[in-house]
């Protein structure tokens, strides 16, 4: 696996600097920034432009009480740090399509376009978003009463970067590695795979 930070081809600026960091500054995430977040989501594509996604937010300082509700829900390796964050997001994926009457199997992967898009948007912003599948499902559920017919998916934890001697000792050492990805190679073919050996 590349340990380096260098992009051997030209990609975005944003893709450049999105990471996952945990380190949140107390710094509130300006009301026209969040709907910018949302925004680039709405732009996400989907199977049929279904846009089967749906979103919850809070902010600590204006809706701590709804805030709470899903802070609580998180697991405890993520309230570890997450209680800095001053934004929190639930994204929840709508489980049937609109126009037909069927289960939508396309709705989690278009959830993670829209989510993937919302993220670049943050980079852009100069704000750090850490996705979360760490958390209890039927808190969640239960404490937003969520519907049935939505799923929730992933909590994003959003704000601006803080110092990173705020967090546990354990997870400053992970907040300071260098990013780790795959090699092009190791996930990319030009060809087909090859035939299997006969038995």
């Amino acid at each position: 696996m590349q340990k380096s930070s260098e992009f051997a081809s030209p990609v975005l600026e944003a893709i450049k600097q999105r990471r996952s960091r945990r380190a949140y500054a107390p710094t509130p995430v300006e009301h026209d920034k969040i709907h910018s977040l949302f925004e680039a989501a709405r732009w996400a594509p989907s199977s049929l432009n279904e846009q089967p996604w749906f979103y919850i937010y809070a902010t600590r300082h204006e809706q701590p009480e709804l805030w709470q509700e899903i802070f609580d829900a998180l697991n405890d390796g993520n309230k570890l740090w997450a209680h800095r964050a001053p934004l929190l997001i639930v994204s929840m994926s709508r489980k049937r399509f609109i126009r037909f009457d069927s289960e939508n199997p396309a709705a989690k992967y278009d959830l993670g376009a829209a989510n993937a898009f919302l993220s670049l948007q943050a980079a852009h912003l100069g704000l750090n978003v850490h996705q979360m599948a760490g958390f209890n499902h039927k808190v969640i559920v239960d404490n937003l009463r969520i519907p049935h017919h939505l799923e929730p998916e992933i909590i994003m934890a959003i704000g601006y970067p803080g110092e990173v001697d705020q967090l546990p000792e354990k997870l400053q050492l992970r907040e300071l590695a260098p990013r780790e990805r795959y090699l092009k190679q190791e996930f990319v073919r030009n060809s087909a795979f090859p035939e299997e050996a006969e038995s």
